[in-house]
């Protein structure tokens, strides 16, 4: 067993301890016949290492650890402790002066504002989702539909303030909301242990603990199980970039800068007031590649999305003038940042090859979603923020000045293969004064209403998965409260509820047609049928199945005009039915009379030989198919 601990302690120092859980922390353990808890810590320039708790009555000194030889590392064994026991390591650091530190590889936090982890075993669940762990096994996400709610669990649904839903409530009311809107994947904000509320999450303490705000890691572990039984993916917001100050945090952990940089300049992260780590030590990407799988391999998370790529591979990243850097080549990447981000990738493929992997990031850095072996950083997706961008100020637009700008609708398709994309439409678009989805929309209130429907429109055809904050599913008014619960009394209003049965209606679509997805990363699988109408302010596209499968076409009527005899070229001869038209009166529009079938005619229109006629009317989006 010394052997094995050993060994384990040398790939921690040498960065290649990817389950580094099972080493570090404190484990309920027996040992010589005696129960207790086995510690191991991170501390290499600490004088000592006490455990104290409850059970010592806070008092360090009585329960040392000891060095494990050079590895920096200080291990131990407490008869006596338990599972539910709260400790903290007193430090007594390099200066000589005594710090109370929360667990780094901790499985369990006090609920704030107190700060102290919990002994806590994790082995206990009995899983119910064998059958959806093994299908994700033969079948990769590319080709398959990627319809993604991200939903921050303290703002879904509250009792009253500060009054959180558990994670147990969440599996039934949440996993059931999922299903009935037809959404195939959950995306949670972060939900590693942090301090503040309004952070989200995004500023951690407590990277191997589930927060204690929804209740205990069974309960997790529970709404990740009813999702995957309902064939829901969860996917889980992840920060690895930075870390918060707060002092029983890992900020100079053992009294020097442990897990951030040495150099100041490096480690601040002003706009966020949070130190990056330092990527260049082995033993972060032990703790840190460790982490990804930690909540892949104990809580099934099936993939992870990576939180401001653009902040660590750029060193000047919103850094004033006085705290930029250069590389070893005199350049502003963060070069020991992009090798840990493609030995992340590496990682955990090689652990979970079924893994989605997704960067949030909003550089211009190339390749990637492209395979390390071919040079790139190795996620599987990448946010498409230019698309979001250029999308967002086209219907913030009064429609009568969109021709002029017709190009930021249309200019995506130039570069929307270049990368494996998911078209972002997440939180940060709609907090901080930038107002909800539905309040951005032009207009008179009705004209809000059409904008954002065929916003959605659009947004679910055009090539790319998708992710959609929770809210503006019905149309939330007011922009995210992170203090509050979403408007739900909203569903009150025959508008709001109208959307939310029209997104229902879109969501169901896009599952049901996979041409809008089984072609989403390939170039064959779009078509223009009319990009340059913008005098008129309307466009048309196709999007491609595999052979065989049948193709859509996707009609949008941007401008306030109405056209009741409107003819758009068709690749093939046949009958052509309309699968959804956002004008509906079902969904809130204005019921005008629409063609529901229209019959093809040998007139060539836009470059294809037949064409058909329709009828549509203002801020409108039609999807028709051929089938």
């Amino acid at each position: 067993m010394k052997n094995v601990f050993a060994e384990d302690l040398y790939l921690f120092n040498t960065g290649q301890l990817f389950q580094a859980y099972r080493t570090f922390g404190s484990h309920p353990a027996v040992d010589n016949g005696r129960a207790g808890v086995r510690f191991a810590v991170w501390a290499p320039n600490a004088r000592a290492v006490s455990v104290v708790g409850d059970f010592n009555d806070w008092m360090g000194g009585s329960h040392t650890l000891g060095r494990a030889g050079t590895t920096g590392v200080w291990i131990g064994f407490i008869p006596g402790m338990r599972t539910g026991d709260r400790y903290k390591y007193e430090v007594l650091d390099a200066n000589g002066d005594r710090r109370l530190k929360a667990d780094p590889f901790g499985f369990q936090s006090e609920l704030r504002p107190n700060t102290a982890s919990i002994v806590t075993r994790l082995d206990g669940y009995e899983w119910q989702d064998e059958a959806w762990m093994e299908d994700k096994r033969h079948h990769p996400p590319y080709a398959r539909p990627m319809l993604t709610y991200e939903t921050h669990l303290g703002t879904w649904r509250t009792d009253g303030p500060e009054m959180f839903r558990s994670y147990e409530q969440l599996a039934d009311e949440l996993v059931d909301y999922l299903v009935s809107m037809n959404y195939t994947h959950l995306e949670l904000l972060p939900l590693t242990e942090h301090p503040f509320d309004q952070s989200w999450g995004y500023q951690t303490t407590g990277y191997y603990a589930a927060t204690t705000r929804y209740g205990p890691p069974d309960g997790l572990k529970k709404l990740v199980d009813r999702c995957h039984q309902q064939g829901i993916s969860v996917l889980l917001d992840w920060v690895p970039g930075h870390f918060c100050k707060d002092d029983h945090g890992l900020r100079l952990f053992d009294g020097t800068p442990l897990y951030e940089d040495a150099d100041p300049r490096r480690a601040e992260k002003p706009i966020w007031g949070t130190l990056a780590f330092d990527f260049g030590k082995p033993e972060i990407h032990s703790f840190l590649l460790s982490n990804a799988l930690f909540w892949m391999d104990v809580y099934h998370i099936d993939g992870i999305r990576v939180d401001a790529v653009a902040s660590m591979i750029d060193l000047h990243f919103d850094k004033p003038e006085g705290m930029k850097t250069l590389n070893r080549c005199g350049t502003t990447e963060h070069l020991e940042a992009l090798d840990f981000l493609r030995k992340l990738n590496e990682t955990v493929f090689r652990a979970f090859p079924e893994s989605i992997m997704i960067a949030e990031d909003s550089s211009a850095y190339p390749a990637v979603t492209s395979p390390t072996y071919l040079g790139g950083l190795g996620f599987n997706y990448k946010w498409n923020m230019g698309w979001m961008n250029d999308t967002l100020r086209y219907f913030e637009t009064d429609p009568d000045q969109r021709s002029s700008i017709h190009s930021h609708l249309t200019f995506s398709l130039i570069y929307a293969f270049a990368e494996n994309y998911v078209l972002p439409l997440s939180h940060d678009e709609v907090v901080h004064g930038k107002r909800s989805l539905l309040h951005k929309m032009p207009g008179s209130y009705p004209e809000k209403f059409a904008n954002l429907r065929l916003f959605y429109g659009y947004w679910i055809t055009h090539p790319g998965k998708k992710l959609l904050f929770m809210g503006g599913e019905f149309g939330q008014f007011d922009e995210w409260k992170d203090y509050d619960q979403l408007d739900w009394m909203l569903m009150d209003y025959p508008s709001h509820a109208a959307m939310q049965r029209y997104v229902r209606k879109l969501n169901r679509l896009y599952c049901e047609q996979s041409a809008l997805w089984v072609r989403d990363h390939d170039a064959g699988g779009f078509e223009w049928i009319d990009v340059n109408n913008a005098k008129q302010c309307i466009i048309s596209f196709i999007r491609k199945g595999w052979d065989g499968t049948p193709s859509v076409i996707i009609v949008c009527n941007l401008s306030r005009e109405s056209y009741l005899s409107y003819r758009v070229g068709v690749p093939s001869r046949g009958r052509y039915r309309l699968l959804l038209n956002s004008d509906d009166a079902e969904f809130g529009g204005s019921g005008q009379p629409a063609f529901m079938t229209a019959r093809s005619a040998a007139r060539a229109m836009h470059g294809k030989p037949y064409s058909i006629e329709i009828s549509i009317p203002a801020l409108t989006v039609q999807i028709w198919t051929n089938a």
